[in-house]
């Protein structure tokens, strides 16, 4: 365990199209500029998993998974909170983060503690407005950049504080801590649950609410450069109040933008880019974006599209959310208010998409679908899983891997028609949770830490 390195410096905060610059509250983490480190950072390989569902496309695809074989646990670790986020691997280093706000890793091998780093106190459940997670630290799947060999993170503290992170994969030292908070609202009543982005030098971060959608929150995007200093870049959904962004994916890079799924605004007469998919670019401006064309309607009954990632599908893009509707549309415009390809009744989602070919694996809350996208603008439900997995959906071995959050258990499903091929418990489970899949298996955050399954 270790300490941050204390470098004084000023805690720059920006708001969409605007950067200011203010000196540092007592409370307030200050800034700290990454020093120079021994050794180059470890490469990404081909069988790791650096970032929520593999790579910044959210394909959730493992391509050198061993073939399914008979599922046996392998190991299980038991940590000091939940861990909501998807575990990653660089090479023989499992990370994962928990809600008690430390970062772990663990060798792949057996489980143990290689090291581990401990960022705050967490907020008490007592102390929030509302909201479902207790207490509340590290929500958002950590993000692995081989640039300079830190893992970030966004911990949120006492005080409802929230702070970006960057911790050395080799050694577990602090490295980079930077106050990040959302450029509007309340800061308290922000969550950070959408996966980090790490994507040419910067990391981005989204912001949503708690669970009961309390207080003064405005969903937004948050970008700091991964050196550590420099101005912060943002974005923030122009509404008056929610239009969260918290879908568990993330930002989807696509050609270079940057999409999320926002969820609906508090306005239910002036249009406000909430029910959406937006495409932003690099910097953190608004380039493009759908919404559904009753976007009024799904404001006031809650059926938005931010509970779920938009999946990318060769130059599509499948938006599914609350109401059930999936909405296809044309990645390069993706068409404004109504301004779809085509639409058509899929199901509930909540998570994220994995995506093989022309082929959407999605997170229904009932039972996983497969779609299948015509490049011609078309799209068909080719299955229904025949079992009650709803967790996040990701491929490998010949097998769709899905979990069933509510029995706590994991399933290999097989991808033409969703016939479970094997299934194993695993035990509770945080929402939408999602395996990583790495060499020869699947590791699963828990309610308690990380299991590892081994896959044949």
């Amino acid at each position: 365990m270790t300490a941050a390195l204390a470098l004084a410096a000023v805690v720059t905060t920006a708001t969409a199209g605007c950067v200011t610059q203010t000196a540092p509250s007592a409370s307030a983490p200050m800034s700290s500029a990454r020093p120079p480190r021994e050794g180059a950072p470890a490469a990404v390989g081909p069988a790791d998993w650096p970032t929520y569902h593999h790579d910044n496309a959210r394909t959730g695809v493992a391509a050198g998974l061993a073939p399914l074989g008979t599922l046996h646990q392998a190991w299980q670790t038991r940590l000091d909170g939940a861990v909501y986020g998807q575990p990653l691997v660089i090479g023989e280093t499992v990370i994962a983060a928990t809600e008690h706000d430390t970062v772990y890793a663990l060798a792949a091998a057996d489980g143990h503690v290689l090291w581990s780093a401990s960022l705050g106190t967490p907020m008490d459940g007592t102390q929030l407005p509302c909201g479902n997670i207790d207490p509340l630290g590290i929500t958002g799947t950590p993000a692995y950049d081989s640039s300079t060999g830190l893992v970030f993170v966004v911990a949120e503290t006492q005080g409802g504080r929230h702070t970006l992170v960057g911790v050395d994969l080799a050694s577990g030292a602090v490295l980079l801590r930077r106050a990040l908070p959302p450029p509007k609202g309340e800061e308290s009543a922000h969550q950070q649950r959408a996966a980090l982005t790490v994507l040419d030098g910067w990391v981005y971060v989204a912001y949503g609410g708690l669970f009961g959608d309390c207080g003064h929150y405005i969903g937004s995007v948050v970008a700091a450069p991964t050196t550590g200093t420099g101005p912060l870049r943002s974005y923030a959904v122009p509404t008056t109040r929610e239009g969260g962004i918290w879908a568990p994916g993330g930002g989807v890079v696509h050609h270079g933008r940057l999409l999320y799924a926002v969820g609906n605004g508090e306005s239910t007469q002036d249009y406000d880019h909430s029910d959406s998919v937006l495409a932003l670019t690099p910097a953190l401006t608004l380039a493009d974006s759908f919404s559904p064309a009753q976007w009024i309607a799904d404001n006031a009954d809650d059926l938005d599209l931010g509970s779920m990632s938009p999946a990318v599908a060769g130059e599509q893009v499948l938006a599914v959310g609350k109401s059930g509707v999936g909405y296809l549309l044309d990645g390069a415009r993706l068409g404004g208010i109504g301004g779809q390809l085509t639409s058509m009744p899929l199901c509930r989602a909540f998570g994220a998409t994995a995506v093989a070919g022309s082929t959407v694996y999605l997170p229904c809350t009932d039972r996983t679908a497969a779609v299948d996208v015509d490049p011609a603008g078309g799209m068909r439900l080719r299955w229904k899983a025949p079992v009650p997995a709803d967790g996040s959906p990701v491929l490998g071995g010949g097998a769709v891997w899905v979990t069933d959050t509510d029995h706590g258990v994991l399933y290999a499903l097989d991808p033409a028609t969703g016939a479970p091929r094997q299934h194993i418990s695993v035990g509770p489970l945080p929402h939408f949770a999602s395996p990583t899949l790495s060499g020869a298996h699947a590791y699963l955050g828990t309610t308690t830490g990380v299991i590892t399954i081994a896959v044949r």
